[in-house]
């Protein structure tokens, strides 16, 4: 006789979410800070630059929309002084997305820091800093912040309840879908019960905890903050918070639907007013569940980014086909290892939904991987792209062991199809004409209700022995458990997924970062200006030379030069440069006269890389004066 088979009911798989979710409070804790969804790709002044005078705004540009308070974007002065007015607007326009806070009027020289930290289209804190500085680099009490938003033991939480509330989802939508699809008679088995309800209030708890959270989460990072009511009235202001609260909503409805499943439908024995009952219940179940499902897609990542209008219902439905997969897997799981006697069909019907939900998932994750990934490229160079290439490895293995437990699922049927040509026999062996020995009942009505409980022990084990010893019935069980236990590891994976930056976004992002550390090649710029006063001795030719023509200190040379070749004095000479795009000088710059015709300064300030007008003025009398332009490139 083969071993018994483990008892592996709703509780056990509830267990080992949990365990899996431990698992994932440590990986979520650990993650590094690439979980924005949202780039910084720009800034004015940008990081690091030196700019000559003080700003009258500081610009930061993004990669696409963010939700931003009059404290978002703080500008500190060396000595650690706020120097912004607190008032961030929005200077977004047309594909651009801006945002600027206005700077107080006389501030001292020194390097600034500009710290920053907002909420992403898609519900994800970002944050960051980055400095520059006035006049020359200096000394400051600013340090970075070393912490992340999103991060410490509330982010922790927050990953805990977000893995949680899908773990719900998928029992709650896919158990009601396996009772409605594949076996009505499981809606009056206890532990299929017990799996449904246990979905909603792992979805409903999870819920509520992501819903206190989400002002720490995406704030102050403290834990204590999650029950401040003004903390909580703002998150009820934003996206996410009404996409929680629906979500809520949508549970009370829920929990009727649930009530009616396990009820008055378990309980109706007419065939006809089950199948209307059945077609209702489907009916609305399927509102609720995309309902909820509408949650995710309206608050996430298909709510933003390239085509929202398409990707969030291609979103409901890929999360309705894994919840009716998964979900319906874990039911089926629990059904066969703890309701005697599931019917075959119910088995065969399942692996046709089953079937369907693939296709389903197939299709949909197709569409949603080359919207978050973009190229070729970021499946292996980005972090997004290397956990789809771990997610669709372990949907292949999950196929996989799909396909074996539909083989199992065929040699039942052929057992069906076998012992329904065969004397029937009941679950003791016996042939069914054999009649039952006659059982004295004793006189005493504790020692009956003994021998009745010990009858239906030996009654049970008896028939959880027959069902054990059937080989196509074990070697299911089997391939299904692995199904979850994969599909539970699968879940966590898509967990950290939705919580990554997507890869089109961090391939901008680092396109960006590259091109900013990137340096110009350091040759200096070299010009010659030919150039006229309109006095007497007043034609001739400038040469400058600007080294090594990059962002910061530069050192200026100017030489003046008669047409015949020889050294020019002048009694005035001077030099400005104007980033014109950026609306940027006029720098002046006074060079000394260090011998007959030729200028010099040291330490010429440019803060930024682009191309810069050089004016060179030149007066060669009291009236006498010209300016002449050139345009060069600094690096």
């Amino acid at each position: 006789m083969p071993a018994t088979a483990p008892r592996f009911g709703a509780a056990a798989v509830i267990r080992l979410l949990l365990v899996t979710a431990a698992l994932l409070a440590t990986l979520l804790a650990g993650a590094a800070p690439a979980s924005a969804h949202a780039a910084l790709t720009g800034s004015n002044p940008k990081d690091g630059a030196v700019v000559a005078t003080a700003p009258k705004i500081v610009t930061l540009t993004f990669s696409e929309k963010i939700a931003l308070g009059n404290d978002s974007i703080r500008v500190l002065e060396p000595s650690g002084k706020r120097s912004d007015k607190r008032e961030v607007k929005d200077m977004s326009s047309g594909g651009v997305v801006q945002y600027g806070v206005a700077l107080h009027a006389g501030l001292p020289d020194g390097t600034y820091t500009v710290a920053w930290q907002a909420v992403s289209a898609d519900s994800h804190p970002i944050s960051g800093a980055f400095t520059f500085s006035v006049g020359a680099p200096s000394k400051t009490t600013v340090a970075l912040p070393e912490n992340t938003a999103g991060g410490g033991l509330v982010g922790a939480l927050y990953g805990i309840a977000r893995y949680t509330a899908y773990a719900g989802f998928i029992l709650l939508v896919g158990g009601g879908a396996f009772v409605l699809a594949c076996w009505h008679r499981g809606a009056a088995e206890r532990p299929l019960q017990r799996l449904v309800v246990q979905g909603w209030i792992t979805l409903t708890a999870s819920t509520l905890v992501m819903l206190l959270l989400r002002a720490p989460y995406t704030g102050s990072g403290r834990l204590a903050d999650a029950f401040d009511l003004s903390g909580l009235k703002a998150v009820l202001e934003t996206k996410t918070g009404a996409a929680l609260v629906s979500r809520l909503l949508l549970l009370g409805a829920a929990a009727l639907f649930v009530a009616v499943l396990f009820g008055a439908y378990a309980k109706r024995e007419d065939p006809q007013e089950k199948k209307d009952l059945t077609f209702g219940l489907t009916l609305g179940g399927g509102v609720l569940a995309a309902g909820i499902a509408a949650t995710w897609a309206l608050s996430e990542h298909a709510s933003t980014g390239i085509q929202p209008a398409l990707a969030m219902p291609v979103d409901v439905l890929h999360l309705l086909a894994v919840a009716t997969w998964l979900g319906g897997l874990t039911a089926l799981l629990v059904a066969l290892y703890r309701v005697p006697g599931i019917e075959r069909g119910a088995v065969r019907a399942f692996s046709r939904v089953a079937f369907v939900s693939v296709a389903v998932l197939a299709a949909t994750g197709l569409y949603q991987s080359w919207r978050q990934v973009g190229s070729w490229n970021a499946l292996g160079t980005t972090t997004y792209g290397q956990l789809l290439l771990v997610k669709i490895g372990l949907v292949s293995l999950l196929v996989g062991i799909a396909w074996i437990s539909r083989r199992w699922t065929g040699r039942l049927a052929e057992q069906a199809a076998a012992e329904a040509a065969e004397p029937h026999e009941d679950a003791a062996g016996a042939d069914t004409d054999e009649q039952p020995e006659p059982v004295t009942v004793p006189a005493d009505p504790e020692r009956a209700a003994q021998l009745a409980r010990q009858r239906a022990a030996v009654a049970s084990a008896r028939v959880k022995r027959v069902r054990d010893a059937d080989p196509q019935r074990l070697g299911l069980r089997r391939s299904v458990l692995a199904e979850a236990s994969v599909a539970v590891v699968l879940l966590a994976v898509t967990t950290v997924l939705t919580s990554t930056e997507p890869g089109r976004t961090e391939e901008k992002e680092a396109g960006r970062d590259q091109s900013a550390a990137a340096p110009a090649p350091a040759e200096p710029v070299d010009v010659r200006i030919p150039f006229d006063t309109g006095g007497e001795d007043g034609k001739g030719t400038a040469r400058i030379e600007l080294d090594p023509a990059r962002s910061g200190a530069n050192s200026l040379h100017v030489w003046l030069q008669r047409p015949n070749g020889r050294a020019m004095d002048a009694p005035e000479v001077k030099v400005a440069f104007t980033e014109n795009s950026k609306e940027i000088g006029p720098l002046p710059a006074a060079p000394d006269r260090i011998a007959t015709g030729h200028w010099s300064a040291n330490g010429v300030q440019l803060p930024m890389p682009g191309t810069w007008e050089i004016q060179l003025t030149v007066r060669t009398s009291d009236i006498d004066q010209v300016t002449v332009k050139k345009n060069v490139k600094i690096g």
